[in-house]
């Protein structure tokens, strides 16, 4: 399996997308284990990482996201022990570490010597990781549906639709305790297509992380957005996200007054 990895370098690839490459074989990978498994009887496959799979998003991700899709507990440590064992049938050390913050439930999975025996760093010490998140309370509201994910392997996966998908974006991006560029070129992303969000999602996301009931209808919706986005700093998003993308030239995307063009273009329009 490593040389399906090398498979995908070229050369002259700068090193960090090499490493975005094998890290989203690995994600692949897990997903695969999740859907042989049928653990997305469980939960439903969201965030940015979501996006580039099912949806072609162009930017790579770090992190995979997920929601149970019935409130209680969730056996993190036996998936865990599941992703070890099955990495191993594919020819990939995997030591996993599970931990928990609140009602969020994560695996840290590291990967011994890949990098090295990768030709990606001379150091058999280093090793790449990737985290895997559930929210075991997610707020109420969010629809799911099904998708084909066709990278390396086909699988089936239960996912967040785009409306439910956009509302947990657009919290990330309003209500994160720091901003992160790969949030906003995501936010783009979802203006540009106009997708509506679920504001039901996003009202009670809001309630549960902050205490507080927002008030927000479509009729509002553009102008909302325009007065959040004025407190951005654009010049340290693009620095976040230039790594993850895959044309360098996307990042004139982060300009306000573009954005605030497209937002007026996609969403202002529809309820004038």
């Amino acid at each position: 399996m490593i040389d399906v990895i090398r498979q995908q370098f070229s050369d002259g690839m700068p090193l960090h997308m090499k490493l975005n490459k094998t890290r989203e074989f690995l994600q692949v990978l897990c997903l695969k284990i999740m859907s042989d498994r049928q653990i997305f009887d469980r939960v439903a496959f969201l965030g940015g990482t979501s996006l580039r799979m099912l949806f072609q998003l162009r930017r790579f991700s770090e992190d995979l996201d997920f929601s149970v899709l019935n409130r209680g507990e969730f056996d993190t440590a036996a998936l865990a022990e599941h992703f070890m064992k099955e990495f191993r049938l594919y020819g990939f050390a995997c030591e996993p570490k599970v931990s928990s913050r609140s009602a969020v439930q994560s695996i840290m999975l590291k990967f011994p010597r890949l990098l090295k025996d990768l030709g990606l760093s001379p150091l058999a010490s280093e090793k790449l990781a990737i985290k895997w998140d559930v929210d075991t309370n997610p707020p109420k509201g969010g629809a799911c549906t099904s998708g084909i994910i066709s990278a390396y392997f086909t699988f089936r996966v239960v996912h967040y639709d785009l409306p439910s998908l956009f509302a947990g974006k657009l919290h990330a991006c309003f209500f994160r305790k720091y901003a992160k560029g790969r949030d906003w070129y995501d936010f783009i992303w979802y203006a540009a297509r106009k997708v509506r969000p679920n504001l039901t999602l996003f009202r009670n996301a809001v309630r549960q992380t902050e205490g507080k009931d927002i008030t927000i209808d479509e009729a509002g919706f553009a102008d909302f957005l325009i007065e959040r986005i004025g407190k951005i700093d654009f010049k340290a998003m693009k620095r976040d996200v230039e790594k993850f993308i895959e044309d360098p030239a996307e990042l004139a995307l982060f300009d306000r007054d573009a954005m605030i063009k497209t937002i007026l273009n996609s969403y202002k329009a529809q309820v004038s």
